[in-house]
C-alpha cells in the first residue's frame, strides 16, 4: 500500500482512501457513472465482506457489525448512488439501475466473488445482479429481504414498518434519520416505490451460491411464512432465524450474524470473477 499526502490507495485496482473517524478507512472508486464511497473495517489481508443497505440508508448501519467482522474479515459497507456519501444521477434508480452499479463497483475494486451481505432492500439488489452477474456473487447473507410478495402495497407497509421500531435499540433513529437527510423524500419515494414492485420471488431461483436468508424473530417486517418461501426459492437457500432481534437484526444482534458470516467464508472466491454478459441478453422482468 502507498501512502501520499495522507491518503492511502489500494494498489492496482484504482481505489483511494483516507482516515475515517469509526471506521477504519473511507474509500472512493469510480465505479457505475459516479465516485462510490464504502466505509473500511478491517485489514486487507482478511477475506472481504461486501455489505450492501437497504432504500435510503447508508453504511453507517452496519457499523455494529463491523466491529464484530473485523478481527476476522474486512467489512467494506458500500454506499449505493443517491444514497449516504455516494452521489446519484437526478432521478432514482431502479433495482436493475442499483444493481448495475453495484456490479461495476465489484469490478472496480477487485471484490467479485467476496461474500455479500444484503439488508432489507438490499437483498433485492443482490438478488437481481443473479440477473445479469450471476459471476460476481459469492456466499449470500440476506437479513431481513424483502418484498414479501403478498405485502406490496403502500398501505400494507404503513401499517407494517412503524411496529418494528419499539424493539430496536436505542440510537439507531437517529442514524436512520441522518440517511433519509442524505437520499431526500423524493429518492426514498422512487425507490420504495421501485423495490414495491420488484418480482425478487421470480428472481430467486436464479441465484447460484449459497444463501441464508436471515430473520429476527420479532420482525414483523420480514414474516415468517415469506422468509421460508424465499429460503425454499434459492437453489441453495436456508433459513436462520435470529431471537430477540427485528428487522434489522445486524445492529440489534450483530455477534449472531457475524457468525452465519464467517461460516461462509471458506466459500468466497471460489471462481473468479468474470465480465458479465451484455444485459440486453439478461431476462427481463416486469
Amino acid at each position: 500500500m502507498t501512502i501520499s499526502g495522507g491518503q492511502k490507495t489500494r494498489p492496482g485496482v484504482g481505489v483511494t482512501r483516507v482516515g475515517a473517524r469509526g471506521w477504519d478507512m473511507r474509500e472512493f472508486a469510480a465505479a457505475g457513472g459516479t465516485r462510490f464511497y464504502a466505509a473500511v473495517q478491517g485489514p486487507d489481508s482478511a477475506p472481504p465482506v461486501v455489505c450492501v443497505h437497504g432504500a435510503a440508508m447508508s453504511h453507517r448501519y452496519f457499523r455494529p457489525l463491523a466491529r464484530v467482522l473485523a478481527p476476522h474479515a474486512q467489512a467494506v459497507a458500500v454506499d449505493l448512488p443517491g444514497f449516504g456519501l455516494t452521489r446519484g444521477p437526478t432521478q432514482a434508480l431502479d433495482t436493475r439501475g442499483l444493481s448495475t452499479a453495484l456490479a461495476d463497483w465489484l469490478h472496480a475494486t477487485g471484490r467479485g466473488r467476496a461474500v455479500m451481505v444484503g439488508q432489507s432492500t438490499g437483498c433485492q439488489v443482490l438478488i437481481d445482479m443473479a440477473v445479469h452477474s450471476p459471476d460476481l456473487l459469492g456466499p449470500m447473507v440476506l437479513i431481513a429481504p424483502t418484498v414479501d410478495e403478498h405485502w406490496r402495497s403502500w398501505s400494507q407497509q404503513a401499517l407494517r414498518n412503524p411496529l418494528h421500531w419499539p424493539m430496536e435499540k436505542p440510537g439507531l433513529p437517529l442514524v436512520l434519520l441522518r440517511d433519509y437527510l442524505d437520499c431526500g423524500p423524493r429518492r426514498m419515494i422512487a425507490s420504495v416505490r421501485d423495490f414495491l414492485h420488484d418480482p425478487v420471488e421470480r428472481k430467486a431461483p436464479l441465484v447460484d451460491t449459497t444463501a441464508v436468508v436471515v430473520r429476527g424473530r420479532l420482525d414483523p417486517v420480514t414474516g415468517h411464512e415469506w422468509a421460508r418461501r424465499l429460503a425454499g426459492l434459492l437453489p441453495h437457500g436456508q433459513l436462520e432465524e435470529v431471537p430477540l432481534a427485528s428487522h434489522t437484526v445486524q445492529w440489534t444482534r450483530p455477534r449472531a450474524v457475524a457468525q452465519i458470516i464467517l461460516d461462509l467464508l471458506p466459500e468466497a472466491g471460489e471462481r473468479p470473477a468474470e465480465q458479465p454478459a451484455a444485459s440486453a441478453a439478461a431476462p427481463q422482468f416486469s
